[in-house]
Parts: C-alpha cells; sequence; structure tokens
C-alpha cells in the first residue's frame, strides 16, 4: 500500500451475513493496492473464518479486534440480537476513529461499511433502524444525506425509508430547496461540478396537472428559488429520461424524490457497482448498496465487486471530502 493512500476504516457487518466474507475478499483484492489503507473494525475470529473460506492470507491485515461475535454464538444466515448489536457497535467504533482525526496520514479518512441486518439491529433494542441513522446520531447530523454513485450517475434522495404515499406528502418546496441547496454543496465538497436536476414525481411531470399537481405546486417554485439563491439546478425533468441524462454528463447528479425512483435506476444500470454515499457527515461514509443476503451468506458465493467499489470510491473521494468538512 502506498503510505499517502487515505486511511479507510472497513466495518465487518453483521457476522451472520456476507459481510465478513465480501470484507476478506476486498482486502485481498488487487484492484485496491495502492488506491487505499485499511483498517477492519470486527471480530477477528469471524474474520480469520472468512478468510479462509474464502481462500485468502489474513496476515498482515491491520484490524481493531471487538472480540464479541464468538462464530460458535451464532447460525449462519438467521437474525440474531447478539449479531445486531455486534454490527451497530462496529459502525460505533469506526465512526469514533474517524472523528477523532484532525486531518493527519494515519488518521482515518473515510468510513466504509459492510451491510447490517435491520431485524437484528432491532433484536438488539439499537434505538437506529440502518446505517443512515447510526451515522446520524453519532455525529449529531440530524438528516444526512445520502447518494449513490453507479458508473458516473450520481443520485441524491430526498426520502429514504418511508412509504410511498408519506414520500409523496414530503415533497414540498421547503423541503425541496432545502435539499437542493445541501446536495449542490456536496456536489462541491466532492470536487464536482455541473448542474443539479430535479426529478419529476409525477408521469411527464404531472403534463400540467394532468397526472397531479405537485411539479407546479411544490418542486418548480422550490428550483425556482433555489436558482434565485445561486444554486445551479434544473428540472424538474421526467423520471422516464433523468437518469439517462444524468449518466449521459448532461447533469452532475439528479435528486431523486422517493426510495424506488433513484434505487431502480442504479440498480438497473450496475447493481454490483451501486455504492452508498453518506454525506453531511463530518467524515465521509461509503457502502455496499445489498444487504446481508442471508441466503448465500457463509457459503463462500458472496461477490466482493460492489465492497471493492465502496472502498476505491471513498478512497477518490476522501481527500476533497475531508478538506470541505475542515473548511
Amino acid at each position: 500500500m502506498e503510505k499517502d493512500a487515505p486511511l479507510l476504516a472497513l466495518t465487518m457487518g453483521d457476522p451472520a451475513g456476507v459481510g465478513p466474507e465480501i470484507c476478506a475478499r476486498s482486502l485481498a483484492s488487487e484492484a485496491l493496492r495502492g488506491a487505499a489503507r485499511c483498517v477492519v473494525y470486527g471480530d477477528a475470529r469471524v474474520m480469520r473464518k472468512a478468510a479462509a473460506l474464502v481462500g485468502v492470507d489474513p496476515s498482515g491485515w491491520d484490524l481493531v479486534d471487538l472480540a464479541n461475535a464468538d462464530p460458535a454464538s451464532f447460525v449462519p444466515g438467521q437474525v440474531s440480537a447478539a449479531c445486531g448489536r455486534a454490527a451497530w457497535e462496529y459502525v460505533e467504533a469506526a465512526s469514533r476513529a474517524a472523528l477523532a482525526g484532525n486531518g493527519g496520514p494515519n488518521d482515518v479518512r473515510a468510513v466504509v461499511t459492510a451491510p447490517i441486518n435491520k431485524e437484528s439491529v432491532s433484536a438488539a433494542r439499537v434505538p437506529y433502524i440502518g446505517h443512515t441513522e447510526m451515522l446520524g446520531a453519532l455525529t449529531g447530523v440530524a438528516d444526512p444525506l445520502t447518494m449513490f454513485e453507479t458508473l458516473g450517475l450520481r443520485v441524491f434522495f430526498l426520502t429514504r425509508h418511508v412509504s410511498l404515499r408519506k414520500a409523496c406528502d414530503l415533497v414540498t418546496k421547503e423541503r425541496l430547496v432545502e435539499y437542493i441547496e445541501r446536495c449542490s454543496a456536496a456536489l462541491a465538497g466532492l470536487g464536482l461540478k455541473g448542474e443539479l436536476v430535479v426529478a419529476g414525481l409525477n408521469p411527464h411531470c404531472g403534463e400540467h396537472g394532468l397526472f397531479g399537481d405537485e411539479e407546479g405546486r411544490e418542486i418548480a417554485p422550490a428550483i425556482a428559488e433555489a436558482r434565485a439563491r445561486g444554486v445551479a439546478v434544473a428540472g424538474p425533468v421526467g423520471a422516464d429520461s433523468v437518469f439517462h441524462l444524468a449518466k449521459i454528463g448532461r447533469y452532475a447528479a439528479v435528486l431523486s424524490l422517493y426510495h424506488d425512483q433513484g434505487h431502480i435506476a442504479c440498480k438497473t444500470l450496475d447493481f454490483e457497482r451501486t455504492v452508498s454515499l453518506t454525506l453531511g457527515l463530518p467524515f465521509l461514509r461509503t457502502s455496499v448498496d445489498h444487504g446481508t443476503a442471508f441466503d448465500i451468506a457463509w457459503k463462500g458465493e458472496a461477490s466482493a465487486v460492489s465492497m471493492v467499489e465502496a472502498l476505491l470510491v471513498a478512497a477518490r473521494h476522501a481527500a476533497a471530502y475531508s478538506a470541505w468538512r475542515s473548511s
């Protein structure tokens, strides 16, 4: 590894899921050589077992051993409160390490997370449903931004884990203006130039009220106000074309209005290389955008393509993001 490569904190994820094995495969990946240095936050026993499963050499790994997930104490592929608690503790420890840094070469510059299981986390009575909520609580950031990056396509999300009905209710001028400004600032913080574009909510952006009036009532006025404030933002553009336009470089990123609108676009483009970035935190966080895959966990079948990509994306953006957050 290059000494000037950024140091990334890699969390092991739920011990009963695919996290340990994709972490093990990733640490052995030639693609990371020279691009990043990694320190794993997990359980040394689990990581050694995962290394043996996928046939890689664990010697030389930098690992913070929380010793909280005895392999004999859980069943692969099953919901477990103990595994949910362990997964939370890895995120907590990695986040504390990232918060403790002051920009030095041996400080954690970004956190990269393997998947956790929401049922296991809930069974452990951890009061946060997912990574974004955990990281927000650990850093004091009330509403972190989520951005996907997939082969040059970047997508922000106005809403995340709420029902579609509630998501539609959250498409308001006030919320949009705030998000447009925050998303634009985050793009600049990553060193990215270009215009943000807001996706339409209704088919064909409502066809002037024929299929819904949110575009005229909430979305277009929010875009106009943001532009008046000096933000480079366009739209609304119909969701059936806006992601393609962003992919070919017309726009720097899309602001998707609800969870599946953006997820479908990114995962259809390239499921394995869809990486989730959490922005607005004091440090950059990236993640695979798949779950614990309990159906194939600990069978040696899980692909590490998404995890390698998450590490590479973190390494690529870490310096610019750190400089932005410290400015």
